[in-house]
């Protein structure tokens, strides 16, 4: 019987356990389940009383290289005392395997695991922690430039609003308005003044998901989404997650300002960065609306359609840009 073909599929745990078990010195009886699925499937490896994570590209997601170069900055920063999720070698001092799945070919890296636990509401003080994690993450990677993505307004505004425009038609009052919004953050990111805005590899995705805490330590993991760009889009991104998080206005400032204290007291913001953080954290609600409809058959298709986007423009986007008032025609 010839089996038919996919485009994505799920690797059997056991079997990922066995190729682990195989390809990289660990004691102990191995098994491993899956965390999650998605654009990477996720798995925990447990092997004696050691505890990894694999992580397995979906196929075309990232190049050998791309992933090559993410390897290559995680292991850089945990080189610095940064304490990162890092990437381990196998028997043959390898870091990216090969596997051959029904769709094709895809990549494996095993990592390091974080100790700890996600946490939702972090308390005032690890956010001081946090700010001061990133101001030394950004320190090693000021200026550093690796074969990853460049975060230009390209890649953040005008692909992710093309993708839109195949589940949101044009003429939809959202859409009029992502066109205005994309206008007038084209404008804001031109006029601003590029001396001022730090340059370098970031992460570009770091919230209380990608966080474990175990009590004062915090391990920061998932680089998947790390490129180049402003440094001030991780600084954008963590606000505006926390802002999603933190209801009430209140907590909200005084948390922000905890990490804003934390992050200057080993790296300074310029006043340029500080201005531009409401613009760029909007930015990144469109390139992240851009992942979603672009992994729509693997990863966004079980939520991804016109009701969810119409709510997330309505409910996130037009939240944020009220309450930092951004001039939108």
């Amino acid at each position: 019987m010839n089996v038919f073909p996919v485009s994505n599929s799920t690797l059997h745990p056991f079997h990922i356990a066995g190729f682990v078990k195989r390809n990289y010195q660990l004691e102990g009886d191995t098994v491993a389940r899956i965390l999650k699925t998605g654009i990477s499937d996720t798995y925990l490896v447990t092997a004696g009383c050691g505890r990894y994570i694999f992580r397995v590209y979906s196929l075309n997601w990232r190049t050998e290289k791309e992933i090559a170069a993410e390897i290559e900055l995680v292991n850089r920063l945990k080189e610095n005392d940064l304490p990162v999720s890092h990437a381990l070698p196998d028997k043959a001092s390898n870091y990216i395997q090969h596997l051959q799945a029904p769709e094709g070919w895809r990549f494996g890296v095993l990592f390091s695991f974080a100790k700890g636990g996600k946490m939702l509401n972090i308390p005032v003080d690890l956010h001081r922690k946090l700010g001061t994690i990133m101001g030394r993450m950004h320190k090693v990677t000021h200026e550093l430039q690796l074969e990853r993505t460049r975060y230009t307004p390209q890649v953040l505004l005008e692909e992710p609003f093309e993708r839109l425009l195949e589940f949101l038609p044009a003429g939809t009052e959202e859409m009029i308005y992502m066109a205005s919004l994309k206008k007038y953050l084209l404008a804001v990111l031109n006029k601003s003044d590029k001396n001022q805005l730090r340059k370098g590899m970031v992460h570009l995705d770091i919230w209380f998901d990608n966080i474990s805490i175990d009590d004062d330590d915090i391990t920061v993991f998932d680089f998947d989404f790390c490129g180049n760009g402003w440094l001030v889009l991780d600084i954008a991104y963590y606000i505006l997650q926390l802002y999603s998080t933190e209801k009430d206005e209140q907590e909200f400032n005084l948390k922000k300002e905890s990490f804003l204290a934390g992050y200057a007291s080993v790296n300074a913001i310029t006043k340029e960065e500080q201005e531009l953080v409401p613009a760029a954290a909007v930015c990144l609600y469109f390139f992240y609306l851009g992942v979603q409809c672009r992994r729509f058959d693997n990863w966004s298709n079980v939520f991804l359609n016109e009701i969810y986007l119409k709510r997330f423009i309505n409910l996130l986007i037009k939240k944020w840009v009220n309450f930092h008032e951004l001039c939108v025609a």
